[in-house]
């Protein structure tokens, strides 16, 4: 079997949580396939400069092709048409203007899929809301199989995305809440599909004596990992933690690991220490009293299982139905959706040993059950191997020009406000999935 996986951005030090989840994909499947990697040039996220070089590499064992990105991300421009869209009646017409504007623009890319889509047994797209999926998955449909890593954002709401999600051959979810997402919005449930999330390269030899030596912290902490964002909930948790740190705990830090585009606070209790090593991360997982995620939008959250499977517990942000529904199965870590229920879970974890080891041992179990590798792979070959023998189906086209000109769509921020909230649970019987308003 021969598959090609096409992402926005690829390389080893290209860390995004979707190019990461498709590079990870790409080496695992490499051991049951012939596996290519179709991508860009770009290495930024926010502008898709032009960084690597055109044409044929290799990241480890794998063959990478790389095609040029027409032109950088005019990020005023950008948000011109998001605000159209999101916020405005519009028509198809501009969905497509939004698509373009975002990028990574890259043409090259999707007439060597025309061109040579079909040398591919499967084609696996990641990130549903890019250039590349969309003409992609059109472009080489009945070999298509879509990776979507969608967040609760307006943009899973354009109505351009609708005939993608029915038209491929195959889905694969991050979690059950963004399977129930996208079937609500899109009526896709008869797509060939399973939940199957993502693995981690879990090292063996960590070590939180190591990192509390190198990067001298004594004290109890608890650790984000991640890009140091407003739109990952970076504010408010600096609110929240320093309110908790002044009226609760005299001795707990917050440590913070990854690229910052805010201004850290200057606190004598939070430590931010930039962009790490693989083992340095790890080794402060190990040594970390619990992992905080205070992101409201996340499609899985690969550090979470990486917390889980290190027999960490987890502080996520209720307001994710995705890490509140991750906390629920897994039994493995608490939820807040305010400061008080921050203050209350943080504590409970701070102070409460039983619950905390308890929390730990039910984290381990659930990636070992769930997210070990084997298990990943097992799910994506099982889902292979149905789509071998089963006929593709024709996509819907887009409406004729004038069609495209209507403006005649939602505004998407309030298609996306009327879906269910809140985590996608089994029922009693375990027949259904229920969500709350």
């Amino acid at each position: 079997m021969k598959l090609a996986v096409v992402v926005q951005r690829y390389g080893a030090d290209v860390n995004g949580g979707a190019e990461l989840h498709a590079r990870y994909v790409a080496e695992h499947l490499a051991k049951h396939a012939e596996v290519e990697v179709l991508t860009t040039c770009a290495k930024d996220y926010i502008f898709w400069s032009n960084e690597f070089d055109p044409g044929e590499s290799r990241v480890g064992n794998l063959l990478v092709r790389r095609f040029p990105v027409k032109r950088p991300r005019d990020l005023e421009n950008f948000d011109q048409w998001s605000t159209r869209v999101f916020e405005h009646r519009h028509s198809v017409a501009h969905e497509l203007a939004w698509l373009d504007s975002e990028g990574p623009t890259s043409p090259k890319l999707i007439r060597y899929l025309r061109r040579h889509g079909s040398s591919y047994d499967f084609c696996l797209f990641f990130s549903y809301r890019y250039y590349h999926a969309y003409h992609g998955c059109r472009a080489v449909a009945p070999h298509a199989v879509l990776v979507p890593t969608a967040e609760r954002d307006p943009a899973i709401g354009l109505s351009i995305f609708g005939p993608i999600f029915r038209g491929v051959r195959g889905i694969m979810y991050n979690s059950f809440e963004e399977r129930a997402m996208i079937q609500a919005i899109t009526g896709n449930a008869s797509v060939r599909h399973a939940v199957v999330g993502v693995g981690s390269e879990i090292p063996t030899d960590s070590d939180p004596n190591r990192f509390r030596q190198k990067f001298e912290i004594q004290q109890p902490f608890i650790v984000y990992v991640g890009r140091i964002d407003e739109n990952k909930g970076c504010l408010e948790l600096f609110d929240f933690f320093k309110n908790y740190a002044a009226r609760v705990s005299k001795s707990l830090q917050l440590v913070l690991i990854g690229r910052s585009i805010l201004k850290v606070p200057s606190h004598s209790r939070i430590r931010h220490l930039g962009f790490v090593s693989d083992q340095d991360k790890f080794d402060a997982l190990a040594a970390a009293h619990a992992l905080v995620m205070p992101s409201q939008f996340e499609s899985l959250s690969m550090v979470t299982l990486e917390a889980w499977a290190m027999s960490r517990p987890v502080l996520a942000n209720g307001c994710c139905d995705v890490l509140q529904g991750q906390c629920i199965r897994s039994n493995a870590g608490l939820y807040y959706k305010n400061y008080e229920e921050f203050a209350e879970t943080l504590h409970a974890l701070e102070t409460n040993r039983p619950l905390h080891a308890a929390l730990s041992r039910n984290g381990s179990q659930y990636f070992r059950r769930h997210y070990a590798w084997p298990v990943i792979e097992r799910k994506y070959l099982e889902v292979l191997e149905h789509l071998k023998h089963e006929a593709p189906k024709p996509m819907e086209p887009l409406p004729g020009w004038f069609g495209r000109q209507r403006r005649n769509v939602a505004p998407t921020r309030e298609i996306v406000d009327a879906l269910p909230t809140g985590p996608a649970l089994k029922s009693v019987r375990g027949q259904r999935t229920v969500r709350r308003r």
